[in-house]
């Protein structure tokens, strides 16, 4: 099953240079991929096969695989079809069709989620698979870009089925923790649900996710408008396989959750509603697309009431249902695909006489529209027999409401008749009209083909019920209960089939009335699109309301609701509900009170001084402080680096007021502000209070204790702190970096406005330069004399290799000593900054001649890339890989993968310093006078 899902990811990445090398024919060789994973599935048909490969076990994140008899079933339809609608864009498409390659690639990769979302037994990976196909959904509905209306109903669709997807992500955590287990087949095997109404939450928080997935009312309506997608998307995506995801949840979890409080709540009366209410516009609407797009959803709904009823013989009518709309379905999308190829138009009122022209084209519509209707010898007739009968002998259901459900799918299976009907009249029926001269391009075989295939299967299905039978049954029979029903072409004179007869004969008269249910300008019934828009302009007004209120525009008003807030709440909540004691030592020796003495005067005296650079070193003062409590508590390394970034930091500051005035003018100055101080000694009251609540709140053995262990067993390193940068949390180290990466990539583009990339000038690069002349730094001589101090420049000389040397030993030692890729480049970033002190402006570009961006690529490119190294060599992504050799005269030698991590960090770090001085420095040095 990986093999499977990699074939298709390699395949979705050659896609566009397939068709750049090919044309349009690529789509053929696309072709092959789902229809060589189809041979898998029926080879491992009747089996049940896993797969079990770890990624993140400590958050349940692992790529469980399973495959059963559900999953063959639509495995078999997501490839099968899959395969046949890629065909079927060899010969749609024109040959100078835009975008063509990316289409390819996104139809690809979305087969492939596909198969993964079915597969998939871990519900956290499903979700993922969900997610992927909600995206690519999005990107091919809205593959004409261009046009307004694609954007329109891309977005759409991406809201809708998004916020379900979310909905549903809050329903699988819950249901996992309750479970504990987040694996699909470990819930299925449970003797028993859980108690509790957390269960009741979680389910219809998933079933709201299925429901906005399948396009059920009252989340039906971005179907219809998906329509503005190619009509390969239509037929895939919104046929057969997108739309059933919805489908396949309810069935995979009907086994075990049926019998919660929200399953027939939710799923019998909304699938219902739909199958009406859909199936009633499918009547009024005149686009043929439109009208198959209102059939499939008054089909979904069908399909979830089906499995939503939770017996063994619904199930199978259900499955049954399932299997026949994809065939049915995807074929007449691709017939009017090649109606409107051929004519330009799939308005009913223009179209006719095409029998005539087309009768093998004809023909695949009415045995497609045959089975749509539920009539003999099709599929959909055996599906929809077994629907009625699964619910005349529905047990578990009370008496009115089989009679409701009964009544509901037979006036909905009417409609469906109608709308079949009027379909293929629309399309193929009369003759040519001579006051409207329609052009028509006859379609070649291999156009043809695909929908022809499966209107075959519809009709190969509705005579070969036992096969069908003997495919589907399995899954029907892990539902609780007795599996009495089976599949069958004839069950002698039923109830059932009295219903049918009912069903065609109000079927055709609602054909022949259609005049009188035409579509209305201003339609009320079902017009849920206008409920969306107006749901959108409703959430646009409250937020600028709410902007206007939060954001008044003023920065000491908005600082003083958030700190407003930390006061607040924390302490109103440890007011009311916290029962902790909190002991407290002042200190643990004199030294730490007066360090806190000299960091408490120097806070007071930032807020009084009036020179600019007076007040950054008082602040940079605080920062040292901290420094040495870090040191004084027996943690170097954090010291270290407080130390390295409080100095970097007061250096920008330096950089940055050059271009202020020393003193803050008297026009700027404010007067004390009562207010102010109050909140600032508030804050600085509540975060050491939460601080010890949140100490004494402990009650197991602090977590610190067992880091040094498991830093040395796991990350291979004696630096604790180290190894939970590089190895432990190397997750939040690399988003860590990749925000550094974005801020100096920001305040560089800023800064230069025009263009951003460039390295550091040489000295070479002023119009002053002299190779001839003699000075201690490569740059310094083009320093105005007043400018120069020998003694600076000396030391630099002097200094600046040994600095260099000690950001390499900082780097090396730091795995297993203070030190490490953060501190080892804040070294250098220093050395650097000495440089530039030392010799302006040219003297930095001489120091290191490097693009700053080439630096941030390559450190975060290498720190992302240690994922994948780590897991070619055996361990999680993003962890230490230890690998020990002998080497002569070397002897044994220790390498872990985090090394390369950390140098990757490295590199951000000194990246991220020349691209601070390079800005804020070499840049402003240009521009101030």
């Amino acid at each position: 099953m990986l093999a499977v899902l990699l074939v298709h990811a390699l395949a979705a990445l050659l896609a566009p240079l397939c068709v750049r090398v090919l044309g349009r024919n690529a789509f053929y060789l696309l072709a092959l991929v789902p229809l060589g994973s189809l041979g898998w599935v029926i080879a491992h048909w009747g089996t049940t096969v896993t797969t079990r490969m770890q990624w993140a076990p400590q958050i349940s994140m692992n790529i469980d695989l399973r495959f059963d008899a559900l999953t063959a079933v639509m495995c078999t339809l997501v490839l099968g079809i899959g395969a046949l609608i890629l065909a079927y864009c060899g010969r749609y498409f024109e040959r100078d069709e835009a975008r063509l390659g990316v289409f390819a690639a996104e139809l690809t990769g979305f087969a492939g989620a596909m198969f993964g979302l079915v597969t998939s037994d871990n519900m956290l990976l499903l979700y993922v698979f969900w997610e992927i196909t909600t995206v690519l959904s999005f990107l091919l509905v809205g593959h004409y870009a261009e046009r307004s209306v694609s954007r329109r109903a891309a977005i759409q669709a991406l809201l809708v089925t998004g916020a379900g997807g979310l909905a549903m992500l809050v329903g699988i955590v819950i249901l996992g923790l309750r479970y504990d287990s987040f694996l699909l087949s470990d819930l299925l095997a449970a003797s028993s649900v859980p108690a509790g109404s957390a269960v009741s939450v979680a389910v219809g928080l998933v079933l709201i996710g299925a429901i906005s997935k399948s396009a059920i009312v009252p989340l039906h309506f971005w179907l219809p408008g998906a329509m503005a997608a190619p009509t390969p998307v239509s037929a895939y995506l919104h046929a057969a396989a997108m739309v059933k995801a919805g489908i396949y949840l309810v069935a995979r979890l009907a086994p075990a959750l049926a019998q919660t409080p929200p399953w027939h709540l939710m799923l019998l009366p909304l699938g219902i509603a739909t199958m009406l209410l859909a199936g009633w516009r499918a009547i009024q609407v005149h686009d043929l697309k439109l009208v198959l797009a209102f059939g499939t959803v008054s089909q979904l709904g069908l399909m979830i009431t089906m499995m939503g009823v939770g017996t063994p013989d619904a199930a199978l009518a259900g499955l049954t249902l399932l299997v026949a709309h994809a065939l049915f379905k995807a074929c007449l999308f691709m017939v009017v695909g090649i109606i409107d190829h051929g004519a330009g138009t799939r308005d009913l009122r223009e179209l006719s006489g095409l029998g005539r022209r087309v009768p093998v084209l004809c023909a695949t519509a009415v045995l497609a529209a045959l089975s749509m209707a539920g009539l003999p010898p099709l599929l959909g007739f055996v599906g929809k027999e077994s629907a009625l009968g699964a619910l005349w002998s529905a047990e578990v259901l009370s008496s009115p409401v089989r009679l409701a459900l009964l009544a509901g799918v037979t006036v909905g299976s009417a409609f469906t008749v109608a709308y079949s009907i009027r379909f293929v009249w629309g399309a193929f029926g009369g003759t040519a009209n001579p006051g409207h001269a329609l052009t028509w391009h006859a379609p070649g075989p291999l156009l043809l083909g695909p929908p022809a295939v499966l209107a075959v299967a519809g009709l190969a299905g509705g005579f070969d019920t036992q096969s069908v039978d003997r495919w589907l049954s399995p899954y029907a029979g892990s539902l609780p209960g007795v599996l009495d029903a089976h599949l069958a072409l004839w069950h002698s004179f039923t109830g059932p089939l009295a219903l049918t007869v009912v069903i065609v004969a109000a079927g055709i008269a609602l054909f022949l009335i259609r005049g009188r249910i035409g579509e209305p300008a201003h339609p009320r019934l079902g017009n849920a699109d206008r409920g969306y828009d107006a749901a959108l302009r409703a959430m646009d007004r409250l937020s600028l309301r709410i902007t206007a209120t939060v954001q008044s525009g003023s920065l000491p008003a908005s600082q003083a609701t958030i700190l407003g807030t930390l006061i607040v709440l924390p302490t109103v909540l440890l007011a009311v509900g916290t029962r902790t004691g909190v002991r407290l030592r002042l200190w643990d020796s004199p030294l730490q009170a007066a360090i806190g003495a000299i960091l408490i005067a120097m806070a007071l005296a930032a807020t009084v001084l009036r020179n600019r650079l007076a007040s950054v070193l008082v602040v940079g003062v605080t920062g040292y402080g901290c420094g040495v409590i870090f040191a004084l508590h027996g943690a170097p390394d954090l010291a270290l680096t407080q130390f390295l970034v409080e100095t970097l930091t007061l250096v920008v500051f330096v950089l940055v007021l050059r271009a202020f005035p020393a003193e803050i003018a008297e026009s700027q100055g404010t007067a004390f502000k009562f207010r102010r101080a109050l909140l600032a000694i508030g804050v600085g009251i509540t975060v050491p209070v939460l601080a010890a609540f949140a100490i004494a709140a402990k009650h197991a053995n602090p977590i610190w204790q067992a880091i040094p262990d498991a830093a040395y067993r796991i990350g291979g390193g004696k630096n604790a702190v180290n190894v939970l940068l590089v190895d432990i949390r190397a997750w939040d180290t690399l988003g860590e970096i990749s925000v550094l990466v974005v801020a100096a990539t920001g305040v560089a583009s800023l800064v230069f406005r025009s263009r951003r990339f460039g390295s550091a000038p040489r000295a070479a690069d002023s119009p002053n330069y002299d190779p001839d002349a003699v000075s201690w730094l490569p740059a310094a001589r083009l320093l105005d004399r007043r400018d120069r101090s020998m003694v600076l420049q000396i030391t630099t000389r002097l200094v600046f290799p040994t600095i260099m040397v000690l950001s390499v030993y900082f780097f090396f030692a730091g795995h297993n000593a203070p030190g490490g890729g953060f501190a080892g480049g804040l070294v250098a970033g220093l050395a650097l900054t000495l440089r530039y002190l030392a010799g302006g402006r040219y003297e930095l570009g001489e120091a290191l001649p490097v693009d700053a961006g080439h630096l941030l690529g390559a450190g975060l490119t290498l720190a992302a890339g240690t994922a994948t190294a780590s897991l070619l060599l055996g361990a999680p992504p993003l962890s230490s890989a230890i690998i020990e050799v002998t080497l002569p005269l070397l002897g044994q030698i220790k390498l872990v993968t985090a090394m390369f991590f950390d140098l990757g960090v490295y590199l951000v770090i000194v990246g991220l310093v020349l691209d601070v001085l390079r800005s804020l420095g070499a840049r402003l040095d240009k521009e101030i006078p």
